[in-house]
């Protein structure tokens, strides 16, 4: 497993759609573990393959509670309904921290690493989580939807210490 580069705004990559995963093989299974590795180093709580530079359809998420890590391979919201406005934060967007309006729940469909059909139901804020991630892999960044954004950086690194 290795910790891999996260890609930055404004680098291109981040504005591409992802395509499809067709081999559950082992380098998928290397890029799920390096994906995981790498969000828990940055200390996020998700991470879309093309934020390691990979046009992949692939995501995960773990926010912390007993759902745990949650990969999830060509990802689907297949339904979502509710409404919750809250701020998220980006790890390909440093220092900028938004208040974005999303569904309070979603259902998605997709596969595991082997390929095996999974269906996830989130809400609250492991919905929040998913829906940036798929937005990920459809080019769409948490900037682009906030109604509000803001600069999060901490002074003394604003003032160059």
């Amino acid at each position: 497993m290795a910790i891999r580069i996260i890609v930055k705004d404004p680098d291109p990559v981040l504005r591409e759609r992802a395509k499809e995963v067709t081999k559950f093989n082992s380098n998928l299974h290397k890029l799920l573990d390096d994906m995981a590795l790498t969000m828990y180093d940055a200390e996020g709580v998700g991470l879309a393959a093309p934020q390691v530079g990979i046009l992949k359809r692939v995501i995960v998420v773990d926010i912390g509670d007993e759902h745990g890590l949650i990969e999830m391979v060509n990802p689907e919201i297949v339904e979502q309904d509710g409404e919750q406005l809250g701020p998220e934060g980006c790890l390909s967007i440093p220092g900028l921290n938004g208040d974005v309006r999303r569904a309070q729940h979603v259902k998605l469909k997709g596969a595991d690493r082997h390929g095996n059909p999974i269906e996830v139901d989130a809400s609250d804020y492991l919905a929040r989580a998913f829906q940036h991630e798929v937005d990920h892999l459809n080019g769409v960044l948490f900037t682009d939807l906030a109604e509000a954004v803001y600069d999060v950086t901490p002074k003394s690194r604003q003032n160059g210490e």
